[in-house]
């Protein structure tokens, strides 16, 4: 099996999306571009334009994440920094706030990120459906990087991490 066929075979299939009111137009925009890419995508809203609180939205993507029910969420503010640090307060979720190839590359490569945060005020419509393409397919590298996730999850849990490794002062 190439590589390529071993991503694709390993790609998430269910994504969980929400916006607030100033996300909603890159939502459906979205949501249209993964549709046709062949996702599955459960809409979580909001759907108009009503002013909605995002820690609502965090937690209800970051419950179909943590559940199962989808493979990874997306989350759509307006500059994506209150939700970014929303979901970032979820145990099990590693939210990325992503407005370059490289934001992606480091969200998912590095930190296996199971939420994808988007500003719709600071990057357009195109380029949030290159990124949120390359954050679906940019595979986790795992070794160190798993490593330090084991160790955010201690972080997480209360159990910690103990005094800093010796030559770190």
């Amino acid at each position: 099996m190439t590589m390529e066929a071993a991503q694709l075979e390993h790609r998430p299939r269910t994504i969980a999306i929400a916006a607030d009111h100033n996300g909603v137009e890159m939502k459906l925009y979205l949501i249209g571009e993964l549709t046709e890419l062949g996702y599955e995508v459960d809409n979580r809203g909001t759907n108009g334009s009503e002013i909605i609180d995002y820690p609502f939205l965090c937690a209800d993507v970051g419950s179909q994440v943590l559940s199962g029910h989808a493979d990874r969420g997306i989350i759509i503010g307006g500059s994506g920094m209150g939700e970014h640090i929303a979901c970032n307060k979820l145990r099990g979720i590693r939210a990325g706030l992503c407005r370059t190839i490289f934001d992606v590359e480091i969200s998912r490569g590095n930190n296996n990120s199971n939420i994808l945060i988007l500003g719709a005020k600071i990057i357009d419509n195109e380029l949030a459906a290159e990124l949120t393409k390359a954050w679906l397919t940019v595979p986790f590298k795992g070794g160190v990087h798993q490593q330090r996730i084991d160790q955010i999850a201690k972080m997480e849990d209360g159990t910690g991490l103990g005094p800093l490794p010796e030559g770190t002062t």
